[in-house]
């Protein structure tokens, strides 16, 4: 079958199987992960389907529904058992032959809709065309993992006059390219993660969103709860109306796909409906920010004598290699290799190897005696005969070739990242962990670092005692990203931006209890008997100079 080449199809029988998610349960139970996952495949469950389907249909002059990312055509099948008697137009694109295959054979006993679907990729296709309805769960994949990345930035530039990030995610180019197709008093609904609400990459989305004055509604799932089956990210579903009716945005919670019905009986009347949220009139929404703070209390907004922590240093990334089994090292494979110290940097390779909050030279020389990877490979001299087998070795098997590597020169280079006196760690369920890095090793991608700058560096462990409290986690927790299942991540600028306590105002009293506290629990903790007074001591420290 042509790529280039659309399938007519003309439904003729109706099946109740098909108003079921047992299409989609057969497709995957018969495709392997791998091919799901090539694709960004992740299946709507039908209570969500239902409830969009509703919207998009609660225009009365809709006639052409369009389906971006059509997959087996479950808004289709939805839309066509709300309203059967409507005959609607509809239009499916995707680009992977094999679920059109399925999708095709779902139609042809599938009654009341004339259905055109195109294996063709929607973002380069059919700018023009314009429809009275949208509706999409649109592929959800890293954007680096697309191949066609380079081109559909160049197609948004030139379309929409857009410049995107390269951190853009791709469904997020879905909802932009849609919002231009809709007609007059159009609608559109999408099924996306959201954290683009809260991520640096979003801002330009979110202005663009803010712009079109389309978007309505937006409904959030509890993040501890997965929308899609073996997909850790959050979900919410947008609303969008190309009409004058409303000049708000209103985020609406809801803990689980049943809540929907209800959720739906509140706004169906739109635009006079008086839906049970948060209503934001356009011009107060703010793009440059998270917009969690529109639909979250935020834990920050009842304390006072706060900074950003950029006024202290700054947070980076840890060292990203491209390839951590190539280079990182135990004491064996520094024998095998005979690869000497010299080229060999201390390093914490993995989260679970600072079980603490403190990482010492005592924790590093018993991880180094167990057997653990605590080296990085450092190739600064190829004169070395060792070094220089193991390079060459790196070459034979391709770790030259991988993403990171082939871009770097030499490819083997690693990046300059002097140690950090304070780590904090990535993800979490439970909260921010921060480790102080007493040993003065380098770290990867499991830890960020933080750098001091030089007013701050001789008060290290007084903001280190800061992080030990639990008042700093809930007021960090204002800059986290959500993702499915209760998983919570924090990039860079996350933490640059978040608020904690202003040490200038931390009077000379007040600093000697501090820092007496936080150095009784360091000794319990290094001692394996934490002391929970000492932390109790901080705790109430810092809330009696930040309330």
């Amino acid at each position: 079958m042509s790529l280039s080449k659309a399938m007519i199809l003309k439904p003729t029988a109706t099946s109740e199987a098909l108003l079921t998610n047992a299409p989609e349960s057969a497709y995957t139970a018969s495709v392997s992960a791998s091919h799901r996952k090539k694709f960004g495949q992740f299946f709507t469950p039908l209570p969500v389907a239902e409830f969009m389907a509703k919207w998009i249909t609660g225009n009365p002059a809709c006639q052409t529904i369009l389906d971006p990312a059509v997959g087996l055509g479950i808004f289709f099948r939805v839309i066509s058992q709300i309203k059967p008697q409507n005959g609607y137009k509809f239009t499916g694109y995707d680009i992977d032959p094999k679920v059109l295959v399925e999708a095709k054979s779902l139609f042809t006993n599938f009654s009341h809709t004339n259905t055109e679907l195109k294996i063709k990729d929607y973002l380069f296709n059919d700018w023009l065309r314009r429809y009275d309805g949208i509706i999409c769960n649109p592929p959800y994949f890293k954007f680096q993992d697309y191949k066609n990345r380079a081109a559909s930035l160049e197609e948004f530039q030139s379309r929409l006059n857009m410049n995107l990030s390269g951190f853009t995610n791709i469904y997020t180019m879905f909802i932009l390219k849609s919002v231009k197709q809709l007609t007059a008093q159009g609608r559109a609904a999408y099924l996306v993660p959201f954290e683009f609400l809260n991520a640096d990459y979003g801002t330009v989305i979110k202005k663009h969103l803010l712009e079109s004055e389309t978007l309505r509604y937006v409904i959030l799932f509890n993040s501890k709860e997965n929308v899609f089956t073996n997909a850790l990210t959050t979900s919410c579903i947008l609303l969008f109306a190309n009409d004058d009716k409303s000049e708000a945005v209103t985020f609406l919670d809801a803990q689980r796909a049943e809540d929907l019905p209800a959720i739906f009986e509140q706004i169906a009347s739109y635009p006079n409906s008086k839906a049970v949220g948060k209503s934001v009139h356009r011009s107060d929404l703010n793009p440059d920010v998270k917009w969690r703070g529109y639909y979250q209390k935020q834990g920050g907004e009842k304390f006072k004598n706060l900074v950003t922590l950029s006024t202290y240093g700054k947070v980076v990334r840890g060292i990203a290699t491209g390839d951590n089994d190539y280079f990182t090292f135990d004491e064996k494979k520094k024998a095998e290799y005979r690869i000497k110290d010299k080229y060999l940097l201390p390093c914490l390779t993995k989260a679970v190897h600072a079980g603490t909050n403190f990482f010492t030279q005592i924790g590093y020389d018993s991880l180094r005696t167990k057997g653990s990877r605590v080296f990085l490979f450092d190739a600064s001299d190829l004169t070395d005969k060792a070094v220089k087998q193991y390079i060459e070795l790196g070459e034979r098997s391709g770790v030259n070739e991988r993403y990171l590597t082939k871009h770097r020169t030499p490819w083997y280079a690693i990046e300059n990242r002097p140690p950090a006196p304070i780590l904090v760690t990535v993800f979490n369920r439970t909260g921010l962990r921060f480790v102080r890095n007493e040993a003065g090793v380098r770290n990867l991608t499991c830890f960020h670092a933080i750098y001091l700058n030089m007013f701050a560096a001789v008060k290290v462990d007084l903001l280190m005692a800061y992080f030990l409290s639990d008042i700093s986690k809930e007021i960090l927790n204002d800059n986290r990203r959500e993702y499915g299942g209760g998983l919570n991540k924090f990039e860079p600028n996350d933490l640059n931006k978040a608020k904690v306590v202003d040490l200038e105002v931390i009077d000379s009293k007040t600093e000697r209890l501090i820092r007496d506290a936080y150095e009784s629990y360091r000794e319990s903790v290094l001692c394996s008997q934490p002391n929970v007074d000492a932390l109790m001591v901080l705790n109430d420290a810092f809330s009696s100079i930040l309330k």
